[in-house]
């Protein structure tokens, strides 16, 4: 999924759009024991109710893609009669109405999902009535293509209220503040099936974490049965990883200030799509060779990508690069450039010793004070 399909998903929790028919919860505690669970017609709550779980929803299908959330493929073997997906499925078709079906999903979550704590398990049914698009992207409210029938879980953490005062308004007193359970924003979630090209993609799923580096692999393989990607972090240091072992010992600081630019610039040129840009194993390596890595040090890159990367893994760009700073760091220097502006600051060799040079115009502050002269 884009972002723009993630987007219109999102839109459907608003009480014009709401389209969700029913909603399921099971509150687990920190001995995973069920304390309570319940099923009810969603637009049967009250209003308010309503809105808190909007709310909780949206979160669900928050944050970047690539990080927080993933684009997950079932492998054929879930699909199967017994296997994750095959699951997911019956118990979208079901609507939520197969209380068996749904105290085995909660089961599987209870089972895999690691979290110190208390939470509630989430589950809601929607099936969204899909408007068509003109060719110049205009929605037709009145030209329905297909309906999107899906579920969607959330996971959220619940905690204890903080201590504190409260003001009594019928006393006019001052008292210490009654701390209740409260149900936080989801940490963990996912959307089943897909909505690929504003269609249902029952061979894919997305995942959501709050934590990046955190994504609960125990859950996604045996709730879901999928595969997760290198987190961000991982990515970032395989990058690192991949142009240190090309290098070598050798490596100049012209080549890696023209990977930083050469990064800057993909990224600026791909801004206006809406598909997250990758870099396979073809595409790293001829981002080195555009930055000024010598043929001769390429000879084994492949081998190395497929070492530190895996051979069909690709990296999203947004996980890589550092688009925010340029930084160039000594033992007892830290250097941070504008990251459009990284032709300002190159390496010299002054008396026999190789040193930084930084260009500066005629505003130069130190420690916050306007300095003046050479």
């Amino acid at each position: 999924m884009i972002k723009q399909e993630i987007n219109e998903i999102k839109r459907l929790y608003t009480p014009r759009n709401c389209s969700v028919t029913r909603i399921c919860g099971c509150y687990v505690d920190g001995e995973k024991n069920r304390k309570t669970e319940f099923k009810e017609a969603f637009l049967s709550l009250p209003e308010e109710e309503i809105y808190k779980y909007f709310e909780l929803l949206r979160k669900a299908l928050s944050g970047t893609l690539g990080k927080n959330m993933l684009n997950l493929e079932f492998p054929l073997a879930s699909e199967q009669e017994g296997g994750t997906q095959e699951f997911l499925l019956r118990l979208r078709d079901s609507k939520l109405k197969d209380d068996e079906l749904i105290s085995g999903f909660y089961d599987k979550v209870i089972g895999s999902y690691e979290y110190v704590g208390n939470y509630l398990i989430l589950l809601i049914h929607d099936a969204y009535d899909v408007p068509g698009k003109t060719s110049d992207g205009l929605t037709m409210d009145d030209a329905s293509d297909t309906v999107f029938e899906y579920i969607l879980c959330c996971i959220c953490p619940v905690n204890l209220s903080k201590p504190g005062l409260s003001y009594d308004a019928q006393a006019n007193e001052f008292h210490n503040r009654i701390r209740d359970w409260i149900v936080e924003a989801p940490c963990t979630g996912f959307l089943f099936p897909a909505f690929n090209d504003r269609c249902t993609d029952l061979h894919s799923t997305l995942y959501y974490t709050k934590n990046p580096e955190e994504p609960h692999s125990e859950f996604v393989d045996q709730v879901l049965g999928a595969v997760l990607p290198l987190t961000a972090g991982s990515q970032k240091e395989t990058f690192h990883t991949l142009i240190k072992e090309t290098l070598g010992d050798e490596a100049e600081y012209e080549v890696i200030k023209n990977i930083h630019e050469n990064l800057t610039e993909m990224i600026e040129d791909h801004k206006e799509l809406p598909e997250p840009l990758m870099l396979d194993k073809i595409q790293v390596r001829n981002l080195l060779e555009k930055s000024g890595v010598e043929e001769e040090k390429l000879t084994d890159f492949e081998s190395i990508y497929d070492a530190a990367a895996g051979k069909d893994t690709a990296l999203l760009v947004d996980n890589v690069a550092n688009t925010r700073t340029f930084e160039v760091k000594t033992p007892d220097v830290v250097v941070r450039v504008n990251p459009e502006r990284a032709d300002l600051v190159n390496t010299v060799m002054f008396e026999g010793r190789r040193c930084l040079m930084i260009e500066i115009n005629d505003h130069v502050e130190v420690n916050g004070i306007t300095i003046t002269g050479r």
